[in-house]
């Protein structure tokens, strides 16, 4: 979907602001849009990712519990696990992402 104005009407959580705090963790421009407020024990934010930007490999450490889990809510994108095949992120895909596993995700280059 490069279409912006139909992304904008399809993200419904909203785009949010400049993800500067993160940006030395992706190659591209992400928006970060957090859903809840900071003394909330569970972190919910939506992340918007331009045309073919995505986070570098990394990993959700957690003794119990943690892991991160990713809704495709707009646009089409990629995840992937470390050792397995990259897998297209569409509209109301879900990923349930276990603690301690390393991965990427983002947008495609055309979404």
């Amino acid at each position: 979907m490069s279409d912006k104005v139909s992304f904008d009407e399809e993200n419904i959580f909203g785009q949010g602001q400049a993800n500067v705090a993160y940006a030395q963790y992706f190659d591209g421009q992400s928006f970060l849009n957090p859903l809840v407020d900071e003394q909330s024990p569970l972190f919910l934010a939506n992340v918007t990712f331009e045309l073919g930007c995505h986070n570098h490999w990394h990993i959700h450490r957690a003794d119990k519990g943690g892991g991160q889990i990713l809704i495709c809510t707009a646009g089409q994108g990629w995840y992937q696990e470390e050792g397995k095949e990259a897998v297209s992120l569409e509209h109301g895909k879900v990923v349930v992402i276990p603690a301690n596993v390393k991965h990427w995700h983002g947008a495609k280059s055309d979404s």
